[in-house]
């Protein structure tokens, strides 16, 4: 792969040429489209790890995304400082990308539904064991079968930039393909047989059969290499692997945070955590010293963390661009940093000791039972509508009209093929807040009544 083409100024479904602009680049166009969309100002109501939270502190999705758009512009425009030099890039700007990055991460969540990963489960639950959806995903083949049994959050957040947003727009909200591309963590399909391609980044499916040629365009706008012949698999874009390690420099990080200011972490432990992943420093030692607050100093040492992990990805990355141009690593930078072994423990911790919580299970699971009895209470209403029309029953005309249009098909008529009527159905439950979410199912079972 080349940096030139990487690069790509092309949008997705626009044909209007780059715009030169000394005020704001083609990328920081990219960034501002995705701040101002609806799908982006839901995820302050999506779960990050404490869901329906009381505490005004904690991180949603959106600060989430926000504080890992920073750390990834802050990768990014170091990263692009270098490779300028190394490759004398006169046409680019070391910012160019900061901004793809930055922009990539303010995304990277935006496809994911209520409840955090509960929710992706109870998708996939639903389609392998709920009563009509078994039914419906069972009549599927491959990756139209595997987009809902394997239903996946960044699948999602491809079609909500790609197809969803703006809809009436080929292409959605029109980002550069480079955006979209470094967006895409797992460019593959969803079914390619289990244990055929190695790697992070044949992990997991990156968009869903109906947005394949999509993705197609992309990774031919910006030239990544093909991973096989026939199946839709290719290799990252180089700038995703900085993406994926922004994301994880800061859930290892702010968990701990949080997880201390619930008070499920001692400031003790906080801070021995922190403290292993920084080089013993007498500067840090004073500054510290010289703050009051416990809270405080939380707060000082989970800065120095996230400083020292950048600098440390930095160098990895620097050390092994030519083997991630050539398509021949395919690790997360983090597995491949001096102190893994202490980034590593912060997740570890956070697993025994946060992401257990009373009030994170129950939630979880409540969110698990809301999700569930959406989509099976919405899919045979679909059906009906779908194969009755105007002679539906009446139950089914009602029920039918909570469903934005948008979800159904043009004219409030949904689509003939079971696949698209599936895929409809997802894209509204999993767009869905968590609020939003608890509120209907309580009117759709009848437990809460308008008044």
């Amino acid at each position: 792969m080349n940096w030139t083409q990487l690069l790509s100024h092309k949008r997705l479904g626009s044909s209007d040429h780059s715009t030169a602009s000394s005020t704001r680049t083609d990328f920081q166009r990219d960034l501002d489209r995705i701040v101002f969309s609806s799908a982006f100002r839901r995820m302050q109501d999506k779960t990050q790890i404490f869901p329906l939270s009381k505490v005004d502190y904690v991180r949603t999705r959106l600060t989430h995304s926000l504080e890992s758009s920073s750390v990834g512009r802050s990768l990014g425009t170091l990263v692009g400082e270098q490779i300028i030099a190394r490759h004398k890039l006169k046409e680019n700007e070391a910012s160019d990308f900061g901004d793809i990055c930055a922009a990539a991460c303010l995304a990277h969540d935006i496809g994911n539904p209520p409840f955090g990963h509960s929710g992706e489960d109870a998708i996939r639950h639903w389609a392998e064991n709920g009563e009509y959806g078994k039914q419906r995903v069972a009549v599927l083949q491959g990756s139209q079968r595997e987009d809902f049994l394997n239903f996946e959050g960044n699948s999602q957040g491809f079609r909500v930039l790609t197809r969803l947003q703006n809809r009436d727009n080929p292409g959605g909200l029109q980002l550069t393909c480079a955006t979209l591309a470094a967006f895409t963590k797992y460019p593959r399909e969803s079914c390619i047989g289990n244990g055929r391609f190695q790697g992070v980044s044949a992990k997991k499916p990156g968009f869903t059969a109906e947005d394949q040629d999509l993705f197609s365009e992309v990774s031919e706008t910006v030239g990544l290499l093909r991973r096989d012949p026939v199946l839709a698999i290719w290799h990252r874009h180089p700038l995703a692997f900085l993406v994926e390690a922004a994301d994880d420099i800061c859930y290892r990080v702010i968990d701990i945070e949080d997880g201390y200011r619930l008070g499920h972490l001692s400031y003790h432990e906080a801070m021995e955590l922190f403290s292993a992943v920084l080089p013993d420093s007498s500067s840090r030692h004073k500054r510290l010293n010289r703050i009051t607050g416990d809270k405080e100093k939380i707060e000082f040492l989970r800065a120095k963390v996230i400083s020292q992990a950048i600098s440390e990805i930095l160098h990895c990355f620097l050390d092994h661009e030519e083997a991630i141009l050539a398509g021949q690593i395919d690790q997360p930078l983090m597995s491949q940093i001096p102190h893994r072994a202490e980034m590593d423990r912060l997740i570890e911790v956070a697993h025994e000791k946060i992401y257990i919580a009373p009030e994170v299970i129950e939630i979880e699971t409540a969110g698990f039972q809301v999700i569930s009895e959406l989509l099976e209470r919405f899919i045979p209403i679909i059906d009906d509508v779908a194969a009755q029309g105007e002679r539906a029953s009446p139950r089914s005309q009602m029920m039918i009209r909570l469903i934005p249009e948008q979800f159904i098909g043009p004219h409030g008529q949904p689509a003939k093929d079971h696949y698209t009527r599936l895929l409809r159905l997802t894209d509204f439950v999993s767009g869905m807040t968590d609020s939003y979410a608890v509120s209907l199912y309580k009117k759709v079972t009848g437990i809460s009544l308008p008044g």
